[in-house]
């Protein structure tokens, strides 16, 4: 028989009466996922995903990739399916998992009975396919306490399936069950982890990005376009609303006392943000700030900023040390970008000396020169919509 994917659930399982739609959203994210690499069956029984190829045409390897990067799958692994018979499933492993067993020093046999109506015990499965293993591979020694190597044999409904060790998946909850937000993206390290980290809960993420031409270049915003593309393998589709920023930031270097520049330049990007956030649906900002990591990641300076806006700020690297940031960054694929020297608008006119533990009220009087409300409206009048996917070839509408 051909070979096929389990995806097994997370904590969907945990979701009680709410677990079939969660279950729903998954199905539908997983199906989508598969149609650029041929036809695909997907449907869940019993916290599993099984995705069956239904031609020869399937890209199978392909799609297994794919799937590693699909929020809501806690583990996935490739297997064999047979019937549910002790001489098809010792026979599906022999052919399918044989080599892997000879390369192996040792092993033993996890069985799980899911269909009581199998006459034998998971243990007693285990016991009756071990021992036959062990005699067809003499070189392989049975170790049940720390095997170099593991097979599963898992009788479900309507079939058995052997299989190797599972590989972890992407974790989460499925993209779309957790409500729209909108990610401040810089061109540095922490946004793009911050937007990865948010979209593992379930939510469908758009970003806003602050363009400042000509002191930031082209280049630089390709940069963000691009990270945007490399989260959106996670996270699927984005679009990126670029904001011109220039007038704004020239505006506050003409007009406000230095120290406080890059306070009063985050207040900007936070009211615009929720701004287009509100007009498309998102419920909340996520930031790449943390605590302490520079001048106005201060816990002062970060109440000031937020001061301005009325929607949840999630900040999901706000605890976190900066080599943990840089772990997740390498993993999902955005580190060697987010190094890229190509300044973003945040570096353009910092203070020599920022003013770290402002109030409401210094901030307030520094600022009191500019016409806040005009500033705004041209810069949200005026902005760019770029919408992007992994894939070059999927639709992006």
């Amino acid at each position: 028989m051909k070979e096929i994917f389990l995806l097994k659930l997370g904590e969907i399982v945990l979701k009680g009466a709410n677990k079939r739609q969660f279950e729903a959203r998954l199905r539908q994210n997983v199906r989508r996922r598969m149609k650029r690499y041929g036809n695909f069956d997907v449907y869940i029984m019993q916290s599993t995903v099984y995705i069956e190829p239904m031609d020869e045409m399937a890209d199978v390897d392909g799609a297994w990739e794919a799937c590693r990067s699909i929020f809501g799958v806690v583990s996935l692994c490739r297997c064999r399916p047979c019937e549910k018979d002790v001489d098809a499933i010792f026979e599906a492993i022999e052919n399918y998992l044989g080599d892997d067993l000879d390369c192996a020093r040792s092993f033993k046999v996890e069985s799980k009975r899911s269909d009581k109506r199998f006459p034998m015990t998971s243990i007693q499965l285990s016991q009756e396919i071990g021992g036959r293993l062990a005699e067809a591979h003499p070189g392989v020694e049975v170790d049940v306490h720390h095997p170099e190597y593991t097979v599963y044999v898992e009788v479900r409904d309507f079939a058995a399936y052997v299989h190797g060790p599972a590989q972890p998946g992407a974790g989460g909850l499925p993209t779309g069950v957790g409500g729209r937000a909108m990610v401040l993206l810089s061109g540095g390290i922490d946004s793009p982890v911050a937007a990865y980290m948010i979209a593992k809960r379930g939510v469908e993420i758009e970003a806003v990005h602050f363009f400042s031409y000509p002191y930031t270049s082209q280049l630089a915003k390709d940069k963000v376009v691009e990270l945007a593309r490399l989260v959106t393998k996670y996270s699927g589709k984005m679009t990126v609303n670029v904001v011109s920023f220039t007038e704004i930031q020239e505006a506050i270097r003409d007009n406000c006392p230095e120290e406080f520049f890059t306070l009063i330049m985050r207040r900007f990007m936070m009211e615009i943000s929720q701004r287009i956030a509100k007009n498309d649906g998102c419920g909340a900002l996520i930031t790449g700030e943390n605590l302490g990591q520079v001048a106005s990641q201060t816990m002062e300076a970060m109440t000031v900023t937020g001061a301005v806006v009325d929607i949840p700020i999630f900040m999901p690297l706000v605890g976190m040390d900066k080599e943990e940031i840089i772990t997740i960054a390498r993993k999902i694929g955005t580190m060697e970008t987010s190094i890229l020297p190509y300044e973003d608008c945040c570096t353009v006119f910092t203070p020599k000396h920022p003013k770290t533990k402002p109030t409401l009220g210094q901030v307030l009087h520094a600022e009191e020169k500019l016409d806040r409300e005009a500033l705004i409206t041209r810069a949200l009048e005026n902005i760019e919509k770029i919408k992007v996917n992994y894939y070059d070839d999927e639709p992006v509408l």
